[in-house]
């Protein structure tokens, strides 16, 4: 047998040393995505994990409205796309909190389907709309751009 690597595993870096990290968590390297199996309990999971990463990176002034929207987004994508897989993403970026989801929504045959839908989901996330509002942020809801469709929902919260 040889003892050359081949293919990819000769470009795997060295492991980094054990110890104390060297740039602790804090707000600019808040930056995590996720995969969700889609079953009625990932709100609750979400809704644990994001108010873990927050109080983790120092920003606990937003962990209750982060928390709360991340519910909001995971329960909408529920609602309309059950049981499917879903990518939750959170970051921190031009100093503000970002909440992604991304969903596997089908595509609609025609626009006044797929504008009837939006509306119906829209007026559905209207808790998730008074407390982002409330908190001075922002939501919104497009179609992911993929070519099997999908949504994509998202909060953006100021500290």
């Amino acid at each position: 047998m040889s003892t050359l690597m081949k293919g990819a595993l000769r470009c795997l870096p060295a492991l980094a040393p054990a110890g104390p990290h060297p740039h602790p968590p804090g707000a600019g390297n808040l930056s995590y995505s996720f995969a969700l199996p889609g079953g009625a309990f990932c709100a609750g999971l979400a809704r644990r994990v994001v108010g873990d990463l927050l109080t983790r990176h120092e920003l606990t002034e937003l962990r209750d409205t982060a928390v709360l929207a991340t519910s909001e987004l995971v329960a909408a994508a529920y609602r309309f796309t059950p049981d499917r897989e879903m990518l939750l993403r959170i970051h921190w970026q031009f100093d503000a909190l970002r909440i992604v989801l991304y969903d596997q929504h089908p595509c609609h045959g025609t626009p006044e389907r797929a504008e009837e839908c939006r509306e119906r989901r829209s007026a559905d996330m209207w808790l998730l709309a008074a407390a982002v509002e409330a908190q001075g942020g922002d939501w919104g809801l497009a179609p992911a751009l993929a070519a099997t469709g999908g949504s994509k929902t998202w909060a953006l919260l100021h500290p």
